[in-house]
């Protein structure tokens, strides 16, 4: 296949490498700036179970470059989704497929604003990458599941195909006829350890150590599964000590969340996508969502004095 994956961070590129070494044309589509110029000219640097090796894998900033694809993978933040879409036109044909693996929810409905419905199908995935610098990610693959899937649910032949070329290039890929349920069950997840730990600053060691934190996480999850419940959603992860227990996982006490991540980098989060899509979604439904509501108003909170004291030194 003919493969772009936009968006080309840590998963991307993690994506981009293992697809890349199964012998597909793929892109790595990003903003222009180090990590694709060291990727142009020194290759994608990957390490995997402490072995480094290198992966020579196309990268480019430009969408005109790359051109019509088979296979269109997001994977930018979720709040520049709609944006990132509006502006990679040259990669859609009439026979490409778009496919989110982002965190949250809602970003499916984004896409088919801009490319139509008929062409986008949903993914989520518990693959990890970290960008260490510029051209250089670790990364982990092994016993990660990724789910993919129809909107409506259906096995069709062609997410049937890309769960193929995926498991092909190592990926542990699974065709899902229940997608909607199966993004819900990473929402809540994500919904019981990132905003909280954006708040507190804690890492996963710190968050798991606090009973007044936990107390808060599982209210958060069982108010997301109220809400999911009211939609008609079938989950997999009915009890919050479920989602709570699952997030942790595998991970160790030095773990920090990807919203924790930006907020020390000095960027926004996408809350607005996880616990915002919480209330959002409550709100539709008639399901009260306080805890979530709270969250994501301490969230923005941060975010705004971020903007500020970076606005302050701007001045300077």
């Amino acid at each position: 296949m003919k493969i772009c994956i936009l968006g080309s961070g840590a998963l991307g590129s993690t994506f981009g490498a293992a697809l890349s070494e199964a012998g597909h044309e793929t892109w790595l589509l990003n903003r222009a700036g180090a990590h694709i110029d060291a990727i142009r000219h020194n290759g994608l640097a990957v390490i995997e179970d402490d072995v480094e090796r290198s992966v020579r894998i196309n990268a480019t900033s430009r969408a005109e470059e790359v051109g019509a694809v088979d296979l269109l993978i997001v994977l930018v933040k979720s709040f520049a989704t709609a944006r990132a879409i509006a502006d990679a036109g040259a990669l859609v044909g009439p026979q490409t497929v778009v496919m989110s693996l982002q965190n949250g929810l809602g970003h499916e409905d984004l896409l088919a604003e801009a490319v139509g419905r008929d062409k986008v199908i949903a993914g989520k995935t518990y693959v990890g990458g970290v960008l260490l610098a510029p051209g250089r990610i670790r990364c982990g693959v092994d016993g990660k599941q990724t789910y993919i899937g129809e909107l409506d649910g259906q096995v069709s032949a062609r997410v049937s195909h890309i769960a193929e070329v995926f498991r092909g290039a190592g990926l542990d890929t699974t065709v899902s006829e229940n997608i909607l349920g199966t993004m819900w069950d990473k929402l809540l997840v994500n919904v019981s350890t990132g905003a909280l730990t954006g708040i507190t600053m804690l890492t996963y060691g710190q968050l798991y150590s606090e009973p007044l934190l936990r107390e808060t996480a599982l209210a958060a999850v069982a108010e997301a599964i109220a809400v999911a419940q009211a939609a008609g959603v079938t989950l997999s992860l009915t009890e919050p000590e479920q989602a709570w227990n699952l997030a942790s996982a595998g991970l160790p006490a030095s773990f920090k969340t990807s919203m924790l991540q930006s907020l020390e980098k000095g960027s926004i989060t996408e809350i607005d996508f996880i616990n915002g899509a919480v209330v959002r979604l409550g709100q539709r439904h008639g399901i009260a969502t306080p805890v979530n509501a709270t969250l994501v108003a301490c969230i923005k909170g941060i975010e705004r004095a971020m903007a500020d004291q970076q606005q302050e030194e701007t001045k300077r």
